[in-house]
């Protein structure tokens, strides 16, 4: 029985990240026919959404866009790429900054959490480090506490920013991203099968961040 959890949890866990994977390398493939790379299409979307002001960089970080700029980032095999899951890509992050200028309430919400997490993230790691130690010391383990609480908090409102996320990035793919490539025909028919599988990787790749905060919690809760 044991094990069978054990398969379980690592089924939800590494699952959804395999599979997110195995559909973005399936259509990466080498496509000549394409109109352009993910990038210049990225720039093309901007333009036509009239959000000239919208950078278009490579990044190294991971694709996504980055409301504080603003910017759009592609890592490299996606803003030089011309393949399906380029093009894919590149209208599911331009659909960000689409939600961004539309005032989406999601994304908002999304923007305030984002903000309180990544501060917080970095006292927690602090006091999980700092206050155990001194405790020991000081023969005072309670005042560890605080750093487990904060823990605490901090993957609370972390597994809350992945809830947030999810159908942003849902919207980001089906409600805009893929209505815009069929629109403009940046696809032809037989391609956009591939490219709804593509999107949809895009969006479930938080749903494997939110199982690990899930593990996470817990691991500190235990």
């Amino acid at each position: 029985m044991p094990f069978l959890i054990i398969g379980v949890v690592l089924a939800l866990l590494f699952g959804p990240m395999l599979w997110v994977k195995w559909a973005m390398r399936r259509h990466s493939g080498d496509r000549p026919d394409l109109q352009g790379t993910g990038g210049e299409l990225a720039r093309h979307l901007l333009d036509e959404a009239g959000l000239r002001h919208v950078r278009v960089e490579q990044t190294d970080q991971g694709d996504h866009y980055d409301p504080t700029v603003p910017a759009v980032r592609l890592g490299q095999y996606h803003y030089d790429g011309r393949s399906i899951t380029a093009v894919a890509v590149a209208a599911h992050e331009v659909a960000h900054a689409v939600q961004h200028r539309d005032g989406a309430r999601l994304f908002s919400l999304r923007m305030t959490i984002a903000r309180i997490v990544t501060p917080l993230r970095l006292v927690a790691v602090v006091m999980m480090t700092v206050l155990p130690l001194g405790g020991a010391a000081l023969g005072a383990g309670h005042i560890a506490l605080g750093s487990m609480l904060l823990a605490l908090a901090v993957f609370a409102l972390s597994i809350l920013l992945q809830l947030v996320t999810l159908p942003l990035e849902f919207d980001a793919s089906f409600r805009r991203a893929l209505p815009a490539l069929r629109a403009g025909g940046y696809l032809a028919e037989r391609d956009l099968g591939a490219a709804r599988t593509v999107l949809k990787a895009a969006a479930l790749t938080y749903v494997a961040g939110a199982m690990l905060s899930l593990l996470q919690l817990a691991r500190v809760v235990r």
